[in-house]
Protein backbone atom coordinates (compact mmCIF):
# COMPACT_ATOMS: atom_id res chain seq x y z
CA UNK A 1 0.00 0.00 0.00
CA UNK A 2 1.40 3.74 -0.84
CA UNK A 3 3.03 5.29 1.87
CA UNK A 4 0.67 8.89 1.51
CA UNK A 5 -2.53 6.43 1.50
CA UNK A 6 -1.64 4.31 4.84
CA UNK A 7 -0.73 7.83 6.58
CA UNK A 8 -3.67 9.17 5.03
CA UNK A 9 -6.49 6.29 6.28
CA UNK A 10 -4.23 5.71 9.48
CA UNK A 11 -4.62 10.00 10.02
CA UNK A 12 -8.61 9.84 9.06
CA UNK A 13 -9.12 6.95 11.79
CA UNK A 14 -6.93 9.16 14.06
CA UNK A 15 -8.92 12.12 13.43
CA UNK A 16 -12.10 10.37 14.66
CA UNK A 17 -11.18 9.26 17.93
CA UNK A 18 -9.65 12.91 18.55
CA UNK A 19 -12.81 15.17 17.25
CA UNK A 20 -14.69 13.12 19.82
CA UNK A 21 -12.64 12.88 22.33
CA UNK A 22 -12.26 16.81 21.77
CA UNK A 23 -15.85 17.82 21.15
CA UNK A 24 -18.29 14.83 22.07
CA UNK A 25 -18.30 15.48 26.13
CA UNK A 26 -20.31 18.68 25.38
CA UNK A 27 -23.43 16.88 24.00
CA UNK A 28 -22.74 13.70 26.16
CA UNK A 29 -21.52 14.32 29.48
CA UNK A 30 -22.92 18.38 29.97
CA UNK A 31 -24.00 17.30 33.04
CA UNK A 32 -21.11 15.68 34.24
CA UNK A 33 -17.75 17.63 36.21
CA UNK A 34 -15.55 18.62 33.62
CA UNK A 35 -12.40 16.25 35.40
CA UNK A 36 -15.03 13.40 34.35
CA UNK A 37 -15.37 14.49 31.09
CA UNK A 38 -11.57 15.26 30.60
CA UNK A 39 -10.42 11.94 32.03
CA UNK A 40 -12.99 10.22 29.24
CA UNK A 41 -11.73 12.68 26.65
CA UNK A 42 -8.09 11.30 27.81
CA UNK A 43 -9.09 7.78 27.16
CA UNK A 44 -10.19 8.41 23.86
CA UNK A 45 -7.79 10.47 23.12
CA UNK A 46 -5.64 7.17 23.67
CA UNK A 47 -6.80 5.89 20.71
CA UNK A 48 -6.00 8.54 18.40
CA UNK A 49 -2.47 8.85 19.79
CA UNK A 50 -1.82 4.93 19.10
CA UNK A 51 -2.93 5.52 15.03
CA UNK A 52 -1.54 9.33 14.79
CA UNK A 53 2.26 8.62 15.59
CA UNK A 54 2.18 5.47 13.43
CA UNK A 55 0.74 7.37 10.67
CA UNK A 56 3.23 10.44 11.01
CA UNK A 57 6.09 8.04 11.20
CA UNK A 58 5.22 6.67 7.93
CA UNK A 59 3.94 9.85 6.31
CA UNK A 60 7.36 11.31 7.27
CA UNK A 61 8.95 8.64 5.30
CA UNK A 62 8.28 10.20 1.98
CA UNK A 63 6.41 13.46 3.12
CA UNK A 64 7.61 17.09 5.09
CA UNK A 65 6.81 18.39 8.03
CA UNK A 66 5.11 20.41 6.49
CA UNK A 67 3.16 18.18 3.80
CA UNK A 68 1.97 15.97 7.20
CA UNK A 69 0.53 18.99 9.05
CA UNK A 70 -1.31 19.94 6.16
CA UNK A 71 -2.78 16.25 5.33
CA UNK A 72 -3.42 16.53 9.00
CA UNK A 73 -5.39 19.57 8.58
CA UNK A 74 -7.81 18.42 5.46
CA UNK A 75 -8.08 15.61 6.98
CA UNK A 76 -9.19 17.45 10.39
CA UNK A 77 -11.80 19.70 8.83
CA UNK A 78 -13.12 16.73 6.75
CA UNK A 79 -13.87 15.08 9.68
CA UNK A 80 -14.60 17.81 11.42
CA UNK A 81 -17.52 19.22 9.55
CA UNK A 82 -19.71 16.19 9.31
CA UNK A 83 -19.25 15.36 12.92
CA UNK A 84 -20.75 19.14 13.59
CA UNK A 85 -23.42 18.49 11.24
CA UNK A 86 -24.58 14.88 12.21
CA UNK A 87 -23.45 13.88 15.36
CA UNK A 88 -23.28 17.38 17.21
CA UNK A 89 -26.65 18.93 15.19
CA UNK A 90 -24.77 22.04 14.37
CA UNK A 91 -25.83 24.30 11.09
CA UNK A 92 -23.59 23.63 8.15
CA UNK A 93 -22.29 26.93 7.52
CA UNK A 94 -20.84 28.34 4.62
CA UNK A 95 -18.00 29.23 6.58
CA UNK A 96 -16.93 25.71 6.33
CA UNK A 97 -17.05 26.08 2.35
CA UNK A 98 -14.00 29.28 3.00
CA UNK A 99 -12.20 27.75 5.11
CA UNK A 100 -12.13 24.32 3.54
CA UNK A 101 -11.01 26.85 -0.02
CA UNK A 102 -8.28 28.06 2.32
CA UNK A 103 -6.99 25.04 3.12
CA UNK A 104 -6.96 23.54 -0.44
CA UNK A 105 -5.07 26.77 -1.89
CA UNK A 106 -2.44 25.51 1.57
CA UNK A 107 -2.08 22.16 0.09
CA UNK A 108 -1.66 23.43 -3.05
CA UNK A 109 1.54 25.79 -1.54
CA UNK A 110 3.22 23.12 0.54
CA UNK A 111 2.79 20.08 -1.83
CA UNK A 112 4.42 21.83 -4.93
CA UNK A 113 7.47 21.50 -6.14
CA UNK A 114 9.61 24.49 -5.16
Amino acid sequence: MPVLLQTTLLLICSNVFMTFAWYAHLKDMSGRPWFIAALVSWGVALAEYLLQVPANRIGYTTMNLGQLKILQEVIALSVFVPFAVLYMKQPLKLNYLWAALCICAAVYFVFRES
